[in-house]
């Protein structure tokens, strides 16, 4: 399995942006994909998941502004980021695996296949 991340880039505070993650030898119904980000500095962090069931989990500092989604025609996984904040700068991956239960899909160790990442630079 391969995942190509992109949508990164440099936005003001308040705008949005959309990243993609594009999933290739390996069929994103039967994957759990989630959004990892990587500010300078500090661990990598869990942003948010979407399960093969369809299910969604954030993390707190995100809920009402980043929404995950996927498009299986396409074998794509988008993060949707509204209301963009300073604190949001990093290094964004995307990550998939099999397997994986909920209370899980916050632990960058419950997945095997990882993309290169993409930067995302929001200024004040």
């Amino acid at each position: 399995v391969q995942l190509q991340a992109s949508g990164g880039g440099l936005v003001q505070a308040g705008g949005s942006l959309r990243l993609s993650c594009a999933v290739s030898g390996g069929t994103l119904n039967r994957l759990s994909m989630a959004w990892f980000r990587q500010a300078p500095g500090k661990e990598r962090e869990f942003v948010s998941a979407i399960k093969w069931s369809s299910e969604t989990s954030y993390t707190d500092s995100v809920k009402g502004r980043f929404t995950i989604s996927r498009d299986s025609a396409k074998n794509t996984v988008y993060l949707r980021m509204n209301t963009l904040k300073p604190e949001d700068t990093a290094v964004y991956y995307c990550a998939a695996g099999t397997g994986i239960i909920m209370s899980t899909m916050n632990r960058a160790g419950a997945y095997v296949y990882w993309g290169q990442g993409t930067l995302v630079t929001v200024s004040s």
